[in-house]
């Protein structure tokens, strides 16, 4: 299997889980960032979005940033978090020409 197709198969695990997608979901949103970004969000705010404990959130957000469809930065004691919109336009490239 070459990498483009180890990509496509980790980016599709990402977004079957319907957490993730409810995730992914909740960063399309504007201006709701605690840290004051526009986009984006901290753990904090993805946590009470999705009504899920800290631990959850977490485990997630460590599959999303493995797949590349997220972006993570550490910003003082926040995490943040915003979609890579580049890779998920991509892997939706890619997938549509396999089908």
């Amino acid at each position: 299997m070459d990498h483009a197709a180890r990509d496509l198969d980790r980016f599709l695990h990402a977004i079957a889980d319907p957490t993730r997608r409810r995730i992914l979901q909740a960063l399309k949103e504007k201006g709701g960032c605690s840290l004051d970004k526009e986009t984006g969000l901290c753990a904090g705010d993805i946590e009470e979005r999705v009504k899920l404990a800290q631990p959850t959130v977490s485990h997630h957000m460590r599959i999303l940033e493995k797949a590349g469809v997220v972006e993570a930065k550490r910003e003082g004691h926040w995490r943040w978090y915003r979609r890579n919109e580049k890779i998920i336009a991509e892997m939706m490239r890619r997938l549509k020409a396999q089908l």
